[in-house]
């Protein structure tokens, strides 16, 4: 039988274990907890497929033009389809440039097969391409307004806040930034006695002999060319290229060997951005990608869908097309 000065004594040696075992424990390295940054985690895959049961109202300018060539959209998809097909150089190109980006490939064909089904009259070949981008070598020419180059022109105080050095070192930031200025505080006003036109940045500085905005496979513009140099260069080791070598740029916007590369940089910018600014991945989307590359601006666009609450992005009707023809697109692949 215990007596009370026993129980006593048990309890003490207890606690004093207790206590023991507890300063062991607080001696010990805190564990190490693999985890995800929040980030990450809270990334949403985008599914396949189009958002809208039907294909969203095709702008009235690519209906004219479509008209003006006697053709029709479906007979125009056709068409550039059994150009792809055909052209297995290309398709070649296509996944060699795609795998350097690390984007699919599909995403460069949903662009190639929708500007030339809805921005522009046919591809007939990307030989003719490569002719007209030796056709243009030598031309000289300046990208400037009434006289002053644009490097010259953005040297204005109204440029100011486009001198930071965390802009002018990312030629995406730059360009955008100058391009930006130019529609809030130029374009169709009068500034210093000056009236300037009522044209976006590309028109009024990169167009000095052609009419249309934009050239080649992906039909890019040279204002797109510019902003895209630095990802190019970095990626693939092209030289950057500046506003005083229009050449140069033109025959980036031509040469299917350099565009391809462009094309690829504008579809991994517009991933990035929907993946850091509006927290979904649309890499699984070529329907996204394509309206996007249609559009422009993610990084903007991809701000105002996460302040908008929706679910999902959606595709325009350039975007819809590329969705709703997955199928036909894969097979080129």
């Amino acid at each position: 039988m215990c007596t009370k000065s026993g129980q006593s004594r048990s309890k003490s040696k207890l606690a004093a274990a207790v206590l023991l075992a507890g300063a062991m424990l607080a001696s010990l390295p805190a564990p190490i907890v693999f985890s995800q940054p929040a980030a990450a985690q809270s990334v949403r895959v985008v599914p396949e497929g189009n958002r809208y049961r039907s294909q969203p109202k095709i702008p009235f300018a690519s209906a004219r033009r479509t008209a003006a060539s006697k053709s029709s959209y479906d007979a125009k998809f056709q068409k550039v389809l059994g150009v792809l097909k055909r052209d297995r150089r290309l398709i070649s190109s296509i996944k060699r440039v795609a795998g350097r980006y690390g984007i699919d490939p599909i995403h460069l064909i949903g662009a190639i097969v929708g500007e030339h089904t809805y921005n522009y009259n046919t591809l007939d070949s990307a030989q003719s391409y490569y002719v007209k981008a030796l056709s243009y070598a030598g031309l000289r020419f300046d990208f400037e307004l009434n006289g002053e180059h644009v490097d010259a022109f953005v040297q204005r105080p109204q440029f100011n806040s486009c001198q930071k050095d965390s802009i002018q070192n990312n030629s995406d930031r730059r360009w955008s930034c100058y391009e930006n200025v130019w529609n809030s505080k130029f374009r169709g006003r009068r500034v210093d006695g000056v009236r300037y036109p009522k044209k976006n940045f590309n028109e009024a500085f990169f167009q000095p002999l052609f009419a249309g905005q934009s050239f080649g496979l992906g039909q890019l513009s040279p204002l797109t060319v510019l902003k895209m140099t630095d990802m190019v260069s970095r990626k693939s080791n092209f030289r950057k290229l500046q506003a005083s070598q229009p050449d140069q740029v033109y025959k980036a916007t031509m040469d299917p060997n350099i565009s391809l590369h462009y094309m690829a940089a504008i579809i991994r910018d517009s991933i990035d951005a929907y993946k850091s600014a509006g927290k979904v991945d649309i890499s699984k989307n070529p329907g996204l990608t394509a309206t996007l590359y249609n559009v422009g601006n993610p990084w903007s666009r991809a701000s105002q869908f996460r302040r908008s609450g929706r679910t999902w992005p959606r595709e325009n009707y350039y975007g819809w097309l590329v969705n709703d023809k997955i199928d036909d697109l894969r097979a080129l692949l």
